[in-house]
């Protein structure tokens, strides 16, 4: 399945639940549905919701879960690629548009989940202006497909020799 659409997101089930919690060393929280597989079927992303069970506001609406491409693009955050990549939202209008053509989408497709007033206008991962989390960026390019987020795109062809969704690595 490597890459998915929310609109065919899938139920969680409880076998998720256990993977999820064996891959974040901890009990998921807020799972909604899982939005992206490995080709083994195991969760990649997840959809959380806007508001966790103890009225947490929780703006990752995606979340990577899969630890081979959390750790693929934690080397990557590593290497200064964030700051290069929002120097070139600055100097790209047509970059910059398409980042803020993804914040938009993100933000559409959280309200689907639920309203939470203190995210109004508020994505993950630093969109539309900065590129602070390539792992929100590449789960938002996981679950909904490429060409939606321009920069979760580029992250997931930079990490391509390590990890990528059409290859199991679990």
């Amino acid at each position: 399945m490597g890459e998915s659409t929310s609109e065919v997101s899938e139920p969680v089930s409880e076998q998720d639940l256990q993977v999820l919690a064996e891959q974040l060393g901890r009990p998921a929280r807020g799972v909604v549905s899982v939005a992206a597989r490995c080709v083994c079927g195991r969760p990649t992303v997840v959809r959380t919701a806007p508001r966790l069970e103890d009225g947490t506001p929780f703006p990752t609406s995606f979340y990577l879960t899969c630890p081979p491409a959390v750790s693929a693009l934690s080397t990557l955050e590593g290497t200064g690629v964030m700051r290069e990549m929002s120097e070139r939202l600055l100097e790209d209008p047509e970059l910059a548009s398409a980042y803020r053509a993804a914040h938009e989408d993100y933000l559409r497709r959280r309200a689907e989940l639920g309203s939470v007033a203190e995210l109004e206008n508020i994505s993950a991962g630093g969109m539309p202006t900065r590129v602070k989390c390539l792992h929100v960026l590449v789960a938002h390019s996981l679950a909904v497909g490429r060409g939606v987020n321009p920069l979760g795109d580029e992250a997931l062809a930079l990490i391509r020799d390590v990890w990528r969704p059409e290859r199991c690595t679990c």
